[in-house]
């Protein structure tokens, strides 16, 4: 029995939010100084070179990362890096400090090892994150940055709102994620109309001068065609990659009482929907996936890198498992290799498409 799995109880006890919080505070006075980061980094890393695989211009130690929405400001990128994540992305951010939705907006379905979250792209803002990341620099392991609107936008606001935040975090971002597939957020308009697609991408490619890689995170939900159709206008707008999948509005299957709250699902549940997404992307695209969903262990995530992803991410997985999570997946991750005979992660990726 790990350390955490004996303290998880009293955080559980304690409502979602605000053990996030607490435990967002513990990571970031962890990272304060020099000695604890390394303390951490010695008692959780594990690297291993199988585990290496470079995308969109950078190298990945391994290819576990946390996902949008765990570290959203930027607090605690270090202690996240340390504890053996491959790569962090922080976000969503938008141009302005945002409340989002009323609490309770977390919640936790304990019987299905899930989460519902309706947070609403709540946040400090673009500046307030610029100016953290410039005081305490970027990880050691390469940093997204997940771009999205106000909640209030318009169409054609919306679209200045990425521009806004493009322009002044892409400086700090190994890569960029514009989030259109939040189902958390006021539905205005058509998020992933074509049209709106195209304006989007057409104008943060303007202000792209540095080549940053640009990624789309799309939804679990549509229908395969309509997965397809949104593909057709990635791959003719030059984006460099695609993050499947968001949260989903599905409650099949689901046991804990608190499924009956309204936002989007993550965690166990999603993992196999998640995993059919990935394949169908990866079936009819060569542009590198980002697997998102109920990756929760070393046999979820390679499932999803077998499926076609090169990088995989999580966020309830390491709730519910701890600070241990990404060691014991990368470790596990390069028995289940070795084992099929692979030498390296980049070997494994879409092996079950041949």
């Amino acid at each position: 029995m790990t350390l955490y799995s004996r303290l998880r109880p009293l955080a559980f006890a304690l409502p979602p939010e605000t053990a996030h919080d607490l435990g967002k505070r513990l990571l970031r006075a962890s990272q304060s100084t020099r000695p604890t980061r390394a303390a951490l980094r010695h008692a959780y890393r594990y690297d291993h070179p199988a585990l290496e695989i470079e995308r969109f211009g950078s190298r990945f130690p391994n290819p576990v990362g946390v996902a949008a929405g765990f570290d959203k400001n930027a607090e605690c990128t270090h202690a996240l890096s340390a504890l053996g994540f491959g790569f962090v992305e922080i976000g969503t951010v938008t141009p302005y400090p945002q409340r989002g939705n009323d609490r309770p907006r977390l919640f936790r379905l304990l019987e299905d090892d899930a989460m519902v979250n309706r947070m609403g792209f709540n946040g400090h803002g673009m500046e307030r994150v610029k100016t953290r990341l410039e005081a305490d620099g970027i990880p050691n392991v390469p940093l997204g940055v997940n771009v999205g609107k106000m909640n209030t936008s318009s169409e054609d606001e919306a679209i200045e709102d990425y521009r806004r935040v493009f322009d002044r975090l892409s400086p700090f971002a190994d890569y960029v994620v514009v989030n259109v597939s939040c189902p958390n957020t006021p539905e205005t308009f058509d998020e992933s109309s074509p049209e709106h697609l195209e304006a989007i991408f057409e104008t943060i490619a303007a202000e792209n001068d540095a080549d940053v890689p640009v990624l789309v995170k799309i939804g679990p939900d549509s229908p395969d065609e309509s997965i397809l159709d949104l593909l057709e206008i990635v791959e003719s707008e030059g984006v460099d990659g695609i993050v499947a999948t968001n949260t989903t509005t599905s409650r099949d299957g689901l046991r804990s009482p608190e499924r009956e709250e309204w936002g989007g699902m993550s965690g166990a549940p999603l993992c196999d929907r998640s995993t059919e997404v990935i394949r169908l992307l990866a079936t009819h695209t060569d542009l590198p996936i980002v697997g998102v969903g109920g990756v929760d262990s070393a046999e979820s995530a390679y499932e999803k890198i077998r499926a076609g992803a090169s990088l995989v991410q999580l966020y309830t997985g390491f709730v519910y498992n701890g600070p241990t999570t990404a060691q014991e997946i990368n470790r596990d991750l390069v028995s289940l290799l070795t084992a099929d005979g692979f030498s390296s992660v980049e070997a494994a990726v879409g092996a079950d498409l041949e």
